[in-house]
């Protein structure tokens, strides 16, 4: 009888720190990162929180067209234009990132007209749950643009900028992803007149909305705060800038390629003058037609 019962509380010890050791395990939330907030490095021309997976290698090829109908042309030239496309004006942006770890990448671009771009972008925070729950993703991005052609005006010619950014994003379900993106672009040459700045302030945003398994409804909209207004060039001309931009596009995933297709009120390609040059205005219905082909490439060794 004694045996029976040390038996028995061996076996009752046992079923005892089993089940704790299973209910702690209940206890403790697994952690849970977010994925794909966003489907692409770039949600249409603003940069998302993502970057290509470690030791791969993204071509980005982006082309923005001239307007969709030309106010000031006849409605001939506008349809043999075919919405901008045929116009025979396009800016074109080539671009290559690659990711360093999971967590950084760096990029290069041809950006038109002779310019060319380098850039960095590193993950701060991901959005996850369970032993840490944080809400958001935030990353920050680090741009600098250079025009090589050769100019004689040096005195008004900004040969260097410079584009800051944090991208502050949250995916609020599996359909819906929203994002918020305050910037910084710098000149190096200050432009003539009474208060104007070497720096440039605007706020962004810019979202996602899942129509399917391979296909994306995308928009964006941006505010420059400052310059934009009264700005003197050395000639003396007054000039202005637009200081919304609004796109909104499609994207396909074809599980090789992402395809995205996008209408805005910008024809450049490049950052720096889309967030602080920008002549298309909307209230004039300055806008074109645009798309852009991603590809990542895995370089790691099998």
């Amino acid at each position: 009888m004694k045996k029976i019962l040390i038996l028995l509380t061996l076996v009752l010890c046992g079923w005892t720190i089993s089940f704790a050791q299973d209910a702690a395990a209940k206890e403790a939330p697994k952690q849970k990162f977010t994925r794909a907030t966003f489907n692409a490095t770039r949600v249409i021309n603003m940069q998302s929180p993502e970057i290509v997976s470690k030791g791969s290698l993204q071509v980005l090829i982006s082309h923005h067209f001239t307007y969709l109908w030309n106010k000031d042309a006849d409605g001939q030239d506008n349809l043999a234009q075919f919405l901008g496309i045929n116009s025979g004006v396009a800016k074109t942006y080539v671009s290559f990132d690659y990711s360093l770890t999971d967590y950084a990448n760096v990029g290069l671009a041809l950006a038109g007209s002779s310019k060319y771009e380098g850039w960095a972008k590193f993950k701060i925070l991901r959005q996850q749950t369970g032993l840490k729950n944080i809400p958001v993703s935030i990353a920050w991005y680090s741009m600098a643009h250079v025009s090589a052609a050769k100019q004689k005006d040096i005195e008004s010619y900004n040969k260097w900028s410079f584009v800051h950014q944090l991208i502050i994003a949250r995916k609020f379900s599996d359909k819906f992803s929203l994002e918020l993106l305050p910037t910084l672009v710098h000149f190096n040459v200050v432009p003539y007149g009474i208060n104007n700045s070497n720096l440039v302030y605007s706020l962004g945003m810019a979202g996602k909305y899942k129509l399917g398994a391979k296909k994306n409804l995308t928009f964006e909209y941006n505010r420059q705060l400052n310059m934009y207004k009264n700005i003197i060039d050395k000639s003396g001309t007054i000039l202005d800038y637009s200081p919304d931009l609004l796109s909104v596009g499609m994207e396909f995933n074809t599980g090789g390629h992402l395809f995205q297709f996008y209408i805005g009120n910008t024809l450049d390609a490049s950052l720096v003058d889309q967030l602080a040059r920008n002549n298309s205005y909307i209230k004039n219905g300055h806008f074109a037609f645009g798309f852009t082909i991603n590809r990542s490439l895995s370089l790691k060794k099998d």
